[in-house]
């Protein structure tokens, strides 16, 4: 029996075929440009955390994050800073600070959580830290966060 028809890339034959690369425009930053801001947020995100700002480390961190296919290494280094974060985060301090973001930092937020939650194992995340944020931020943002932040085609 036949079966190479099964390896046909179809997609390759469609002239309305969507790419990604239509969907959203790209980080306009150099790749190497968008490695360098996520460790200089890294370090910043140290520096606020010895400081107890939690919020201010967030918002650091959650401003402009790299988007595109070419930048993995800066989605991950960001996403583990957002973990550290999380992670220095009283539990009780949590509401406060998610009121305090703006809508779209709440969205990119959310978007992290999803991201933690997706790696094997969860990474180097407590479940039960990422389900707590996630349940203070539905709270504050409602269910269009979660909403937004699938639907968006721009992946963190």
């Amino acid at each position: 029996m036949d079966i190479s028809f099964r390896k046909i890339d179809v997609d390759a034959y469609d002239e309305d075929v969507l790419l990604e690369t239509e969907l959203y425009d790209p980080d306009p930053r150099d790749p190497q440009q968008v490695i360098d801001d996520a460790k200089a947020k890294a370090a910043s995100v140290r520096t606020s955390l010895a400081k107890s700002d939690t919020l201010g480390a967030l918002v650091t961190v959650l401003d402009n994050p790299p988007y595109g296919s070419n930048v993995e290494e800066a989605k991950n280094l960001t996403l583990q800073t957002i973990v550290t974060v999380l992670n220095n985060t009283k539990a009780t301090d949590i509401p406060n600070v998610v009121k305090s973001l703006s809508s779209e930092a709440q969205d990119t937020l959310m978007k992290y959580l999803y991201k933690g939650m997706g790696l094997p194992g969860w990474g180097d995340v407590s479940g039960s830290v990422l389900l707590g944020w996630h349940e203070k931020l539905t709270e504050v943002a409602g269910t269009g966060c979660i909403v937004r932040a699938m639907t968006d085609r721009r992946s963190v």
